[in-house]
């Protein structure tokens, strides 16, 4: 019994164990030669295993180099979870992500080796981009689902959920391009900061002076 139960164990270690094989071969030879001079075969030589395998871990390249990154959506939300139940929605959120920024246990993107690299180059590369995409949306979901339960409600009939996690995951998307823009690998939490400070109430408070609003009715030639 005991020698059944261990078996499915080992080959989940293994098969983790691949995963992560793989995944940091797709990082390395990526980050050091660029996504394009890269192909999935040369991605499973290094980690000494073949193409069919690596395809049953994968569906691409970009998938492979970002597995690194998955995971940080999970912790976000993770955190979310066990916010306290009277903060209002996106303050928990914006909580959750300070507790994954300064978690010690599992570093953040700014204090993990290349992470920065990676993330400059899935601004340039659009294949990489477009799979880095598809993670967030993935772990907004999740979000909205999490915060939909902190309010007792259906998030397909309440929209509350959905514009929460929209602002909160907004503010750190903008911290995260101004971060990669702006060539400053240590600022992301004074970024992510400055990023939530923006949805405060000052920033609906008044309208900066500008040009006057678009009529409907301008320059149609009525009096």
């Amino acid at each position: 019994m005991n020698r059944e139960r261990k078996t499915p164990e080992r080959r989940s270690r293994k098969a983790r164990r691949t995963r992560d094989t793989l995944a940091q071969a797709a990082f390395e030879l990526v980050l050091d030669r660029g996504l394009r001079e890269v192909t999935v075969e040369e991605i499973a030589e290094h980690a000494d295993v073949d193409r069919r395998t690596f395809s049953r871990y994968f569906t691409s390249k970009e998938a492979a180099v970002l597995d690194s990154v998955r995971g940080d959506g999970d912790r976000i939300n993770d955190a979310l979870r066990v916010r306290p139940a009277d903060e209002p929605p996106l303050t928990a959120y914006r909580r959750a992500v300070l507790d994954w920024l300064e978690d010690p246990e599992a570093a953040a993107w700014h204090r993990r080796p290349r992470i920065f690299e990676l993330l400059v180059l899935a601004e340039r590369e659009p294949t990489l981009y477009a799979a880095f995409h598809h993670i967030r949306v993935d772990a907004q979901e999740d979000s909205v689902a999490i915060v939909a339960q902190r309010l007792g409600t259906d998030p397909r009939q309440d929209i509350r959920p959905a514009v929460t996690v929209a602002a909160g995951a907004g503010a750190l998307l903008a911290a995260q391009a101004a971060w990669v823009r702006g060539n400053c690998p240590d600022e992301l939490p004074r970024l992510v900061g400055q990023a939530f400070d923006a949805l405060s109430a000052e920033l609906f408070a008044q309208l900066p002076a500008g040009p006057a609003s678009h009529s409907t009715t301008e320059g149609n030639g009525t009096s």
